[in-house]
């Protein structure tokens, strides 16, 4: 999900991913210090520390406070040194909290990252502690001690009041819960770093200070979170809901409503009926199958379908009772195991023979969300499009490339044939396909294309599956001429997918080596390249009049306000004669981060335009960045659930997500004789633009 440089050379501005290592030059911090007004009683007592490392550190930040802006890049690598044997001594952590309000004033956070709290985000403290130079781990670890200060009480910081503070940390701690469980990886234990150490115990001391109902609640609520949003890759939300099964027996006294909700996700996943409530193994569990009369495994059956259904998680041994169904002569139960209505229970009665070979070939305990895919294929009705039925049969009898084969098994293991696993992965699409995600990849382009075959052209996309598959190639049409991509992809730096679902590893090189080409070929236009490419690349569906509010040579705004009227006449139904949005359409957002700094483009999908609840109109896109749910600052929050979403949608209002659209493509017939847009909306979205992404941009 991180870009490290354009999809495209400076010239020709392509959408970019919106987690771009955003260029932080952050405003001036207010001064800090130990609040007058505030007990320090909560503060850690220092054991003795030695007085030469004491003496060190109180000569560092005198020179410190006193050095010049030129002068204090030397102290400050001195006191980070210092602070790097403070926190390896006895002790050291709690003179580190006394202190570390006059850090901050001397200057130790200034020009950094850590200079703004109120701007830091949880999500990269990890990686920042594990894979970070030594200096930059200690940073990180001396501006969390000020933050529990600050949440504390006995810090005052100009922007971080304690509440924020404090939800911070338990967010760290949410997303961190592994290292201070000991149930780390082998590539933890194995690590030979003199910072891993520190790091364990800077994550211990934050538990200790922070409270482990306050971990659990975060973290409960970031899965939930999470989940509402259907995606396909699941294993780090399993992986949470370990920890916190874990957690709960280590603190198995504890009552907090931090820990309320938890028993809902660790029952999904180890024990969702009374067969398996007490999580006795699969092979044990199918040997009760054996044994159970036709209203045990109903009720086994629906309480298989209510867990899936509630949390969109699928347990192990879900997996085992379906197999079982169909192996036995028990399929009459498959509507109940699945959670079917009228229309799914007819797809499945219509294609039963298909959907019990999908079954056997597809599932297992190391692909169990495909259970819940198949599900909602189903009850999409994807099945009635005359040719995907016989595509599936086709790509259950396909043989895989080697090179395919080969990045399947890189990237889960043989643990399942690679043939099992791509089939397994192209229902998980079909059935979830706003669920895929870009991982931690550049490839937010490519990534909207399989949602959006998947959406509107599912054998389309089953098509270019097996020529993938069987050929290690797929061809595709720029402007009449045909492009290879195993041969585009070869003229282009070869790329290593990571946290993705099976289609995306199979398909994702070939149609990034194609999309590479496209802008190639008209990179010499001096326009934005997605002008040509987005209807090329995505299908027939998508509008043949191209809207831009950037000057792609210069980044200016060019005509901010006929850009946002087009807008409002094409998408608005109050505006545009009530025309629905039809078919998925691609577009361009500025992304902003929670300060509304501009951190780079990002490909989207407009999924429709509706009211809320509260008759307010909103935008529900696709965000491919595997996390919809974003704060763009100035109050743009993008919501997940609770504003009619369905699952997998984003949504804003409609104002807020025009002040962060810079490309749409329209209908070029559709406007003819609508409604005027009303001036005040349009400047309402104009100063969000002025004030976020568009703050240090020229307009004309």
């Amino acid at each position: 999900m991180h870009c490290t440089k354009p999809r495209f050379q400076a010239g020709t501005w392509g959408i970019l991913c919106p987690c771009v290592t955003p260029d932080r030059s952050f405003r001036q911090s207010g001064r800090i210090g130990i609040s007058s007004s505030q007990s320090q009683s909560q503060a850690p007592a220092p054991d003795a520390l030695p007085e030469r490392l004491r003496q060190s550190f109180e000569r560092t930040i005198d020179h410190l406070l006193r050095a010049t802006s030129a002068d204090k890049v030397r102290y400050r690598d001195k006191m980070l040194d210092i602070c790097q044997r403070l926190l390896a001594t006895p002790g050291g952590r709690a003179y580190l909290y006394e202190h570390v309000g006059l850090l901050d004033q001397a200057g130790l956070f200034e020009g950094s990252d850590w200079e703004d709290p109120s701007v830091l985000s949880p999500g990269l403290v990890g990686d920042t502690l594990s894979s970070a130079d030594p200096p930059t781990a200690v940073l990180e670890m001396v501006s969390e001690i000020r933050l529990l200060a600050v949440a504390n009480g006995d810090l005052y910081h100009r922007g971080m009041i304690p509440d924020q503070a404090r939800h911070f940390l338990t967010q760290v701690l949410a997303l961190n819960l592994n290292r201070f469980l000991t149930i780390g990886g082998e590539a933890e234990r194995a690590r030979d770093d003199a910072l891993a150490d520190l790091v364990d115990e800077q994550f211990a001391y934050l538990k200790d200070n922070v409270g482990l109902g306050d971990i659990l609640g975060k973290l409960i609520e970031e899965i939930w979170r999470i989940m509402d949003q259907r995606p396909i890759q699941v294993d780090q939300v399993k992986i949470m809901i370990s920890q916190i099964a874990v957690a709960m027996q280590g603190a198995a006294g504890d009552a907090s409503e931090g820990a309320l909700g938890a028993d809902r996700l660790v029952s999904a996943l180890f024990g969702p009926t009374t067969g398996c409530r007490e999580d006795p193994g699969l092979p044990v569990y199918e040997e009760r199958l054996a044994a159970m009369d036709s209203a045990t495994l109903q009720h086994e059956a629906a309480g298989f379908a209510r867990a899936m259904h509630d949390t969109g998680l699928v347990s192990d041994y879900h997996t085992v009772f379906v197999r079982w169904l169909v192996a036995h002569g028990e399929a009459a139960m498959l509507p109940t195991a699945l959670g079917l209505s009228s229309t799914g229970i007819d797809c499945l009665r219509c294609y039963q023979d298909l959907i019990h070979h999908l079954i056997l070939e597809t599932i297992s305990p190391d692909t169990s969300q495909t259970v819940y895919a198949l599900a909602m294929m189903l009850e999409r009705g994807v099945l009635y499009i005359p040719p995907v039925g016989p595509a599936l049969w086709r790509q259950s009898g396909l043989r895989l490339t080697p090179a395919a084969a080969q990045r399947l098994t890189a990237a889960y293991g043989p643990a399942v044939p690679p043939e099992m696993r791509l089939l397994a992965g192209v229902i998980n699409l079909l059935g979830l396909p706003l669920g895929v995600g870009q991982g931690n990849n550049p490839t937010c382009q490519s990534a909207r294309a399989l949602s959006m075959w998947a959406y509107s052209d599912p054998d389309y996309l089953l098509y270019l599956v097996a020529q993938a598959a069987v050929f290690d190639d797929v061809i595709m049409r720029f402007e009449g001429q045909p492009i290879y991509a195993a041969a585009a992809r070869a003229t282009h730096a070869p790329l290593a997918l990571m946290d993705v679902d099976p289609v995306s590893v199979v398909l994702v090189p070939l149609l990034n080596g194609v999309y590479e080409e496209m802008g190639r070929l008209c990179e010499d236009r001096g326009e934005d390249p997605h002008r040509w490419i987005n209807r090329e690349f995505h299908g027939w569906w998508v509008g043949g009049e191209f809207n831009i509010a950037v000057d792609v040579t210069d980044g200016a705004l060019i005509e901010l306000r006929s850009f946002l009227e087009r807008f409002w006449a094409t998408y608005h139904p109050l505006y545009n004669g009530n025309q629905p949005v039809i078919h998925p359409q691609p577009a361009g957002i500025a992304v902003t981060d929670s300060a509304a700094r501009f951190i780079g483009w990002h490909a989207i999908t407009i999924l429709r335009v509706a009211m809320d609840q509260a008759r307010v109109m909103r935008v529900y896109f696709f965000n491919p960045n595997n996390d919809s749910g974003q704060n763009w600052g100035n109050g743009v929050e993008v919501s997940t659930h609770g504003h009619g979403e369905h699952n997998g949608e984003a949504s804003l209002p409609f104002v807020d997500f025009a002040s962060r659209l810079y490309i749409f493509h329209a209908d070029p017939l559709q406007r003819a004789g609508y409604v005027q847009v009303p001036e005040e909306e349009l400047d309402d979205a104009m100063v969000m633009v002025r004030e976020s992404w568009g703050a240090e941009r020229e307009e004309r």
